[in-house]
């Protein structure tokens, strides 16, 4: 029997096939192109710009595929050569690398059937079909490799073109600059960071405490920790565009745009959303947000409210917003010892007691407040007889000798009140714990803010 690689007729046979196959590349080409937009959703959505641009592709590598075949060789990086160009333009075009592969399997099964198609019926031809098949395969995967490797280089080469820019566009808006041309300025547009624009906006910076066993061991699971967290953050934006979001060194900084109507105590909720999402996964994150900036000029100063607020969280981290609390708050957070010891002792005394018992005459004091100093309104609120009210705000001025009819009197003990907040609670032994957390009233992960 003759074998298919040196037999006369086998080897006409080839030859005529191959012969006819580069006659009719054309007609090949469309044919390809047709069915890959049948197969393949993504290529059947695009415009003729990009499928001639295809079909150009497709007659490359048919015609150097069957050149291989013709001259009986292994085909290499120099017969391929034109595929790295089109794979970048297809991750540029955001094409799924999935996609594109496929495409190579649809091109290389319009090629094969074709070659049957060729060989007819007889002896000669099924063999001569048979001597291509190992070739045929060959090629496809040495080309198809060649072009996935291509175009997840590129997509990687984009992503860190992308990263730095992003990196840069952060360090010239926290040095209170305003990129004017180039990447940079397309990048803070891309972000909604627009020059001389008074759009409101705030700073974040968060930073990972520390893992939990659901997150894989690894030499890179701190840095892996930081940039998930970073991509959760840079989705939490509420405006319709992309948050600039960016890892720098050991820290996470973020520049929420809230857009026209946007609502901060909105955005904070969305941030807390996603600090959970993460404690959830495993990753422990602490959170500082700083107040509302009109436009890129106020990005330095919103920086450093963010940092600072962050000394506001306990060990165990959460959200330290500064939309959320009051001047009143923000100062009582930011005392100091001495402004303690200025309290007077009747009434540290008073509020240490109370606090162990359950904060009653605290809440009382509150709603008096809350109230404008009208008792039975008080009592409404704290759902209680107006004498039970009057009773127990005997009792504070007998322990402290102060009325809270008067206003001087009630500052003073609200002042108090707000610098026992800003400590950590005590355990039953009446001593501070390390950690101070809102899960003792319900709400995890969230600073102790009156």
């Amino acid at each position: 029997m003759e074998t298919f690689t040196g037999a006369g007729p086998v080897r006409a046979e080839r030859a005529r096939i191959l012969a006819e196959l580069l006659a009719d590349l054309d007609e090949l080409a469309e044919t390809a192109v047709s069915a890959m937009r049948a197969e393949i959703p993504a290529y059947a959505a695009q415009g003729p710009e990009f499928l001639a641009d295809v079909r150009d592709q497709v007659m490359r590598h048919y015609g150097s595929k069957l050149a291989v075949l013709l001259e009986e060789r292994t085909v290499t990086l120099d017969d391929i050569a034109f595929t790295r160009q089109a794979a970048m333009r297809r991750a540029r075009a955001g094409l799924p690398l999935a996609d594109y592969i496929n495409a190579f399997r649809v091109g290389q099964q319009v090629f094969w059937e074709s070659v049957l198609a060729r060989a007819g019926h007889s002896f000669a031809g099924h063999e001569a079909a048979l001597s291509l098949a190992a070739m045929v395969m060959r090629y496809c995967d040495f080309a198809s490799t060649h072009a996935a490797n291509a175009y997840m280089e590129f997509q990687q080469y984009a992503a860190a073109e992308a990263v730095r820019e992003s990196r840069d566009l952060l360090e010239t808006l926290l040095a209170g600059g305003m990129p004017t041309r180039g990447p940079q300025l397309a990048a803070a547009q891309a972000h909604g960071l627009a020059p001389e624009s008074r759009t409101p906006l705030l700073v974040v910076v968060a930073v990972v405490l520390g893992l939990r066993t659901a997150v894989p061991r690894g030499p890179d699971r701190g840095a892996d920790a930081r940039h998930a967290a970073c991509a959760a953050i840079a989705r939490s934006g509420g405006h319709g565009g992309r948050t600039l979001s960016v890892v720098r060194q050991s820290e996470i900084v973020a520049i929420p745009v809230l857009g026209p109507g946007g609502d901060a105590g909105e955005l904070c909720d969305r941030l807390q959303g996603v600090r959970e999402t993460l404690l959830a996964e495993g990753i422990v994150l602490a959170m500082g947000i700083s107040t509302v900036g009109a436009g890129t000029a106020q990005i330095p100063q919103a920086y450093q409210e963010a940092r600072a607020v962050l000394d506001f969280l306990p060990e165990g981290g959460g959200v330290a917003a500064l939309p959320r609390i009051t001047p009143f708050q923000y100062l009582a957070l930011r005392a100091d010892d001495t402004a303690r010891h200025l309290v007077d002792p009747r009434i540290t005394a008073l509020l240490d007691e109370d606090r162990a018992r359950g904060g009653v005459l605290t809440a009382t004091i509150r709603a008096f407040a809350a109230a404008d100093l009208n008792l039975r309104t008080a009592a409404e609120r704290l759902q209680i007889h107006p004498n039970t009210a009057q009773y127990r705000l005997r009792r504070i001025q007998e322990r402290t000798g102060l009325s809270l009819r008067r206003i001087n009197d009630l500052v003073e003990l609200l002042v108090a009140i707000a610098l026992q907040d800003a400590l950590p609670p005590t355990n039953p032994d009446g001593k501070r714990l390390a950690t101070a957390t809102n899960e003792d009233r319900g709400e995890p992960g969230v600073r102790s803010l009156p």
